[in-house]
């Protein structure tokens, strides 16, 4: 079945950095775009980051420009979110996702929690 694990949440301080993995298997990996998704408390989930299949574009929400990037690498199934110069308000759970065959897939999440 379609797995996807993310890891590399933790506690920084505002102006640091992290980088989130994730880890997919049970489909095609090499074939889907993936995403990132994060959600604060008490907010709706929002779209931070999108890469196509061969990870030639990568698409960013306008609060994450140029201080998040994303990229892939398809021998190892795994999608990468580096995150840098982050903020309080990049405080949140996050998801990776994927759509495989009509269907919805998300990962249980890894928390950022960035301090003031």
């Amino acid at each position: 079945q379609v797995q996807l694990v993310e890891s590399g949440g933790g506690l920084v301080q505002s102006g640091g950095s992290l980088r989130l993995s994730c880890a997919a298997s049970g489909f095609t990996f090499s074939m889907r775009p993936m995403r990132w998704y994060r959600q604060a408390p008490g907010k709706e989930r929002e779209l931070v980051a999108t890469i196509t299949s061969a990870g030639g574009t990568t698409i960013y929400s306008d609060s994450v420009k140029g201080r998040f990037t994303m990229s892939r690498d398809n021998a190892k199934n795994t999608v990468y979110l580096q995150m840098t110069r982050l903020k309080p308000e990049d405080t949140a759970v996050y998801y990776c996702y994927a759509w495989w065959s009509g269907n919805n897939y998300w990962g249980q999440g890894t928390q950022v929690t960035v301090s003031s």
